[in-house]
C-alpha cells in the first residue's frame, strides 16, 4: 500500500484528488492539507510514500516544498500552469498533472510511482550473487580467465559485443553483456547509470547536469534518463 497525502490550497482540487485516490486500490490517503507548512511538519514525523502537490500556494511554493523534503517522498505535481513543468522535472518529480485532472491521466502517473517504488524494493531485496570482493571474467583471449578485484574498478563501459572494465588506466575486454554483468555485481557497490555505463557508487565525486564525475576518471560518464531516478534516490539519501 502506498501512503499518500494531498497538498493544495484549493478545496475543490483536494476533493477531486481525494475521489481519485479512493478509486485506486493500492493508494492509502493519510490526510490532506491546504497549508503546506503543516504538510512539511507531518513529513518530518512519519514516512509518506507519495505527495500530490500543487505548485502555487501561499507561504511556500510547491517547488520550495520539494526542495525542503529532499527526496523523502515521491512527488506528483498538480497545477493549472504548464510553464512549471520543466522546473518540476529538474527536481525529479515523478509526473506532472495539469488541471483539470482526468482519472486516466491520474492513474498513469500513479503507475509510474508504483514502478519506481517496486524497482527500489527489488534492488534492496535482490540477493547479491557476488558475495566476495572479486570476480573472474572471460577475456578476449580464448580459454583465459582473469581475476578482477571489485575495489580496483573505475567504471564499466559497453563496447558492442564486449564490455570494457576500466581499472587504473587499464582496459580489460570481457565477452559478456552489460545486463549479465550488472546482475552479477553487488547492488550495494555498483549501479548502472546509462545503457553504456556501470559505475562504483563509492567513486562518485559529483553530478553536473547529465554528466557524472568519478574519482580518478577523466572520461565523460553520461547519466541516462531511464537510470536517473534510481541514482538520485541514492544521492538524496546522502544529501544535507
Amino acid at each position: 500500500m502506498i501512503k499518500c497525502i494531498i497538498v493544495d490550497d484549493e478545496p475543490h482540487a483536494i476533493e477531486v484528488l481525494d475521489h481519485y485516490v479512493k478509486q485506486t486500490p493500492h493508494l492509502q490517503l493519510v490526510t490532506s492539507f491546504t497549508n503546506p507548512i503543516e504538510a512539511l511538519q507531518l513529513l518530518g514525523q512519519q514516512k509518506i510514500d507519495l505527495v500530490f502537490l500543487d505548485i502555487q500556494m501561499p507561504e511556500i511554493s510547491g517547488i520550495d516544498f520539494i526542495k525542503a523534503i529532499q527526496g523523502k517522498s515521491k512527488v506528483i505535481l498538480t497545477t493549472a500552469y504548464s510553464e512549471f513543468a520543466l522546473e518540476g522535472y529538474d527536481l525529479y518529480v515523478v509526473d506532472y498533472l495539469l488541471k483539470p485532472i482526468r482519472l486516466p491521466r491520474f492513474l498513469a502517473a500513479v503507475q509510474k510511482v508504483v514502478e519506481q517504488l517496486n524497482a527500489i524494493s527489488e534492488t534492496h531485496s535482490h540477493p547479491e550473487i557476488v558475495e566476495d570482493d572479486y570476480i573472474f571474467v572471460k577475456t578476449e583471449s580464448k580459454g583465459k580467465l582473469l581475476k578482477i578485484n571489485l575495489g580496483d574498478i573505475d567504471f564499466i563501459e559497453s563496447m558492442k559485443n564486449y564490455v570494457a572494465i576500466h581499472r587504473t588506466g587499464q582496459k580489460t575486454l570481457v565477452y559478456t553483456s552489460m545486463k549479465e554483468l550488472e546482475e552479477r555485481l553487488p547492488k550495494k557497490q555498483f549501479i548502472r547509470v546509462h545503457k553504456s555505463f556501470i559505475i562504483p557508487i563509492s567513486r562518485i565525486t559529483g553530478i553536473e547536469g547529465n554528466l557524472l564525475r568519478l574519482k580518478n576518471v577523466t572520461a565523460e560518464i553520461l547519466i541516462g534518463e531511464n537510470y536517473k531516478p534510481e541514482l538520485m534516490e541514492i544521492i538524496r539519501g546522502k544529501m544535507i
